[in-house]
């Protein structure tokens, strides 16, 4: 009978009917578990300035409400205390659900209210996925030297952050193991609000059809707007790999590109140049990045990674290194690319063709190998949005990466070095023996080291075999 029943939750999902509830029970949720389990606490808010010790206590509050200069009543919807000894570390928390956005106004009072109070830091958290270190609510301003820190959190963060200390590092407690596991089965519902990023933008489709009509500006708002949700989509796509492996991973830039406007500016040129979006993904302790490339004129999403090959043996034996680590189960569609010392142009052949014959991937110069690179392509998604019948951009990029990264590069090992082998010391009986016999005088001392260093023979040991004759060893 019991199996007809719903199982009793800790958070509920039912009865959220609009996004203000949501928006309340999410901050409710969040904000509980994270003064019960000290593990997840301490990977969500160390990075803002809290105490990672241990013993550290968390407190938390919500619907609290201060008053401006003005005597407006503003109300952030928690604050977060976590002390550690005579250190207190606060934080003021804004919480979006669903499609609702940060507003600047909205933020820029809290900030006042934390200067006056002596709170150190204003978290956000909402649907929108921030790029590095830049917020994703426009018009919010915060100085150099400000004493307040503006923090932002996706949920899709906040979720992968969940199941990195659940599933991969583990909570050794086992309440507190089950009362996350209850926080990470409500916001994977679709009723809490906490969505996964599905939409390219309302400009998506004009934008992509302008690329591949060549009239795509550089300037124009469609172009801009495309720009940042690609960046926004490669954090997505990361966040949920590292949720995945448990690993810390993280998109990766270019050190000329580590601004967001002048990376902005080389997205922005390379979609109206070459109608190409770029980016990489690093997987610690993976063999390679992962660089991933969207070309809208030929729709065609190209995954990719660099391995550096053995340099303790010659080409043909990179090549074998290499191919037997890619077993059965890689998909036949993945080119391997070799590329030789000093060569302008690899030489490429598909998994199948390189398995048959590895002639194909070695130089006819005889340049040795110096690295490899394996690449994948499929086709790319055409809708802004996911769900639909088929797959949108966004779901077929993030499937791309994933796929090539579980199906293919992590296979692959990276090759280390042996350490550096000691030359073994002879003794001086055994360098005697070796040393070459040059007259009489020689012959005499290496008998007499030879009879020196022979073992004893005992009667159990075995019988000396036979001495091969001439002829056995023609035959």
């Amino acid at each position: 009978m019991a199996e007809s029943f719903q199982i009793a939750r800790l958070i509920p999902v039912s009865g959220i009917s609009n996004n203000v509830e949501a928006e309340m029970r999410a901050t409710s949720a969040l904000l509980s578990v994270l003064t019960i389990v000290r593990d997840f606490s301490v990977a969500v808010l160390s990075p803002f300035g809290a105490s990672t010790a241990k013993k550290a206590t968390v407190e938390a509050f919500i619907e609290t409400s201060f008053k401006l200069d003005d005597g407006t009543v503003v109300r952030p919807d928690g604050l977060i205390q976590v002390t550690y000894g005579s250190s207190v570390w606060k934080a003021l928390v804004e919480v979006k659900t669903g499609s609702n956005l940060l507003q600047a106004e909205q933020i820029t009072n809290y900030l006042n209210v934390a200067r006056r109070q002596g709170i150190d830091a204003v978290l956000t958290i909402s649907n929108e996925i921030g790029i590095g270190a830049q917020h994703p609510c426009d018009g919010v301003r915060v100085r150099a030297n400000s004493k307040v820190l503006l923090g932002h959190l996706s949920w899709t963060e906040l979720l992968a952050h969940a199941v990195k200390a659940k599933v991969h590092r583990g909570v050794s407690d086992p309440e507190q193991a089950w009362i996350l596991g209850e926080l990470i089965r409500y916001l994977e519902h679709p009723a809490s609000g906490a969505m996964e990023l599905h939409d390219m933008g309302p400009n998506w489709a004009a934008a992509r059809d302008a690329v591949r009509a060549g009239t795509l500006r550089r300037n124009s708002a469609e172009c801009r707007e495309i720009a940042q949700r690609w960046d926004q989509l490669i954090r997505f796509a990361a966040l949920g790999l590292g949720s995945s492996t448990g690993a810390d991973v993280q998109p990766v830039v270019a050190r000329a590109h580590s601004d967001p406007i002048v990376r902005l500016n080389h997205l922005a040129d390379r979609l109206t140049t070459d109608g190409q979006l770029d980016g990489c993904i690093r997987v610690p302790g993976a063999v390679g990045d992962l660089a991933v490339t969207a070309d809208l004129r030929a729709r065609q999403i190209s995954m990719s990674t660099d391995i550096s090959a053995p340099t303790d043996r010659g080409s043909r034996a990179r090549v074998t290194w290499l191919l037997r680590q890619l077993g059965p189960d890689t998909p036949a569609d993945v080119t391997i690319e070799s590329w030789p010392r000093k060569a302008r142009q690899p030489l490429v052949a598909g998994l199948a063709a390189a398995q048959e014959d590895r002639d194909v991937l070695l130089d006819s110069e005889r340049r040795e190998i110096m690295r490899f690179r394996l690449v994948r392509r499929t086709e790319m998604g055409q809708n802004r949005k996911d769900g639909g019948r088929s797959p949108g951009f966004i779901e077929s990029t993030v499937d791309a990466i994933t796929s090539f990264y579980s199906d293919v590069v992590q296979q692959v090992a990276p090759w280390t070095a042996r350490p550096p082998q000691a030359r073994r010391t002879a003794r001086p009986a055994e360098r005697a023996a070796d040393e070459p016999i040059a007259d009489a005088e020689d012959l005499h001392d290496a008998i007499g080291a030879a009879r020196s260093t022979a073992r004893v023979g005992t009667s159990d040991d075995p019988p000396p075999p036979p001495p091969l004759s001439i002829d056995a060893a023609q035959d």
